[in-house]
Formats: structure tokens, sequence, C-alpha cells
């Protein structure tokens, strides 16, 4: 395996990591803690909220670092901190420890994004495979949460559930680390973009500003979705597939089949955005949102698992699109920070979404919360019908990657 393709290994498991520890918490309150610590899954689960705050929160200075430091570097940071973050989590005691170890999740969490992403997309014309294929390692992630977590709490312990995948991410830390060191040498310096930098015009200046404007728009009512749906999946078939799933391992089986089946949309929509109009893509997909979030309302059973599996779909497919867009109008030199501004509105509105799922599930329960999203998902499909065309500030701006 070369170089490139290596490096683009370590990126995507970073991917992977980044949202399993996100994750695993998720679960384990839900399927443990509640009575291990005597406690409701509302009052359990706000405990979250601070690690979704730094998550966000952090992610510019992240952005900043690696820009003006090293790429490389912070990835370092990221595998050995959340490892060794996560590894503190399965040792706290109450739930105030609980929500520090969470914390330093989430900081070290922030990490990945601004970063990695920037690293994926540096020095490719098209970005839409590749930015597929690293969303596919981290809904993986996502999806092996609720697995690992529930085989690990029916064989073990919950505590394991943080402790295990801690160790495996400081080795990974270890070993990116030798990676880079060995290849000091021939690593370009993923700082500058290098060439001519051109001017846009002031038309191609205004469309940058309306696409992100859209961008944020879209991202913060994405952001509430994605949270909301992957968050709060493992009790939703806890409560809707009573019969079908009775034991942590099954709820996490189930959560893996749904997310895994909905991860290789984005590699479909990768590929559509690289070759279509991504307002046509962006608009079908958020319709789509809207129709099947709206359905699974009343269903319970295998209708809601074949419900899940379709709104899945077409969440995780829009995750992607947004990044494509970042990365095709932000030049290389301060892309880093650019996606950092896009993920600290998506994850601010994930920690809004932990309490808002809280306060939803216990007065209403989960049938609001689907009317809730799909109304979100109609909103991002209005936003998408005023997204300009991008290929002409896309040529600009390349002009800064050659």
């Amino acid at each position: 395996m070369n170089r490139d393709k290596l490096s683009f290994l370590f990126l995507n498991l970073g991917h992977f990591l980044d949202h399993f520890f996100m994750l695993i918490f998720a679960s384990v309150a839900a399927l443990r803690l509640t009575t291990e610590w005597e406690m409701s899954y509302s009052e359990l689960i706000p405990y979250a909220t601070p690690g979704f705050v730094a998550f966000g929160v952090c992610a510019l200075l992240a952005g900043w670092l690696a820009d003006k430091w090293s790429r490389e570097g912070m990835m370092v940071i990221f595998f050995i901190g959340i490892g060794a973050s996560s590894a503190f989590a399965g040792m706290a005691e109450n739930p105030l420890q609980i929500a520090v170890s969470l914390t330093l999740i989430g900081i070290f969490a922030s990490i990945y994004h601004p970063v990695g992403l920037a690293m994926v997309v540096h020095g490719r014309t098209k970005t839409g495979v590749p930015l597929a294929i690293n969303g596919i390692y981290g809904n993986m992630g996502v999806a092996s949460a609720a697995l690992l977590t529930g085989l690990l709490i029916d064989t073990t312990s919950w505590r394991h559930a943080f402790v295990v995948p801690g160790i495996v991410s400081i080795a990974l830390g270890f070993a990116y680390f030798l990676f880079n060191r060995s290849n000091r040498n021939v690593v370009a310096d993923e700082r500058q973009g290098g060439g001519k930098q051109h001017r846009t015009s002031s038309m191609q200046s205004n469309k940058v500003v309306r696409i992100f404007g859209i961008i944020i728009v879209t991202t913060a009512l994405g952001g509430l979705i994605f949270q909301s749906t992957t968050f709060s999946l493992p009790k939703v078939f806890d409560e809707r597939l009573s019969g079908l799933a009775v034991t942590a391992a099954l709820v996490g089986w189930y959560s893996f089949l749904v997310f895994s089946v909905a991860a290789l949309a984005q590699l479909v929509v990768g590929f559509l955005v690289d070759n279509h109009s991504v307002r046509t893509v962006f608009g079908v997909v958020a319709l789509l949102q809207a129709i099947f979030l709206t359905i699974m309302i009343p269903l319970t059973g295998i209708p809601a698992l074949v419900a899940a599996i379709a709104f899945m779909l077409v969440v995780f497919g829009q995750i992607p699109i947004n990044d494509v867009l970042v990365g095709r109008v932000a030049r290389s030199e301060w892309r880093s920070r650019a996606y950092a501004m896009r993920y600290i509105v998506t994850f601010s509105v994930m920690a809004v979404a932990v309490p808002l799922i809280a306060w939803i599930h216990g007065t209403w329960g989960f049938s609001a919360l689907f009317g809730v999203l799909g109304i979100a998902a109609s909103l991002i499909f209005g936003a998408v019908l005023f997204l300009p065309r991008t290929e002409h500030v896309v040529q600009c701006q390349s002009t800064s990657d050659a």
C-alpha cells in the first residue's frame, strides 16, 4: 500500500473513531446506566451535552492550529487524546465524572472534521467520492457504537465499552505518529495551497457568500436531524421493536443494520454530486428526508425498522453534500477553518439536540420528535432551492490547489 492510500486509511479510521466515541454513551445510558444508577433516560442523557458543546466550539481552534501548525500533528493528538478520554470515562463512578469524561472526548473529537476533511479533499478535483468513502467510515462508527457497546455490555460491562476502544485509538495514534515520522521528508506541507491565487469577481464573491449562507442553514437543520436520529435510534428500537429487540446486543444489531445500510447512500450521493447538479441532488435528498421521517411517526415493529432504514439512507446521504460545497469554495490555506466553521454549527446544534430529545421524549414521546424532524427536513428543501450554480466558483478557487 503506497503512502497516499495508507494516509487515506488513517484518516478514514479517524472518522470511524470520531463518531464511534461520541455515541458510546448513548447506548450505555439507554441500555445499562438507567438501571445501575437508578436514573431515567431523560435525566441521564443531558450529561452528554457539555461533550457535544465542546465538539462544536473547539473545532475552530483545532482548524486554526491545523492551518498554522500541522494537520498531521493535530491528527496524532486526536487519536491519543480521544482514546485516553474514553478510557477515563470507563472509570467514572457518578454522573458528574461521566460528564467530565464526555467533555474531554468532545474536545478531542472536535479535531477530526476541520482537520481530517481538509486533508481528504486536498489536491483533489472531484471530492464527492473520497468524501463519501470517508463518510461511510464515519457512519460505520455510528453503527458500530450501538453494536459493539451492546455486545460489550452483555458480555463484560459498560466500563469496557469505553476502555477497550480507548486503548485501540491510543495505539492507532502512535502508529500514525510513526508513519508520519518515517515519511517526514516526502510529506507535502498541507498548510500551503501553492500556485498563483486568483481574485474572484464581485459576482463570484457574492456566490461564495450565498453558498456559505445556505451551507450554514442546511448544516444547522441537518445536524439536528442527524443527531436526533443517530443518538435516539437505540432507544427508539428499544421501545418500538420491543417484540424483536429484547437484549442490549439485539438493539445494537438492529441499529448496526440500519446504520450500515444507510451508510452506503453516501457513496451514491458522492458520485451524483461529482457528476450532476448539486442543487438537484440536494433537493431530492432533503425532500425524501421529510417524507420518510413523517411516515415513521406512528410505526412499530417491522414497518418501523423498514422506515428507519429509509430515513437513515437520506439522512446519511446528505452528509457529503455540504462538505463538497465547502471544499469547492474554500481556498486550501484556510480550508481547515472553513470546515471548522461548518462543524461548529453542526455540533452546536447537536449539543442542543441532546436535551431536546430528552424533553420531547419525556413529554410527548418519539412520535413528536419525528414530526419536528420532518419539518426541519422540509426547511432544508426550501433552502436548497436558493442554491446557485457552483461551477464557475470552483474554477476560480481550484487554482489555489494547483
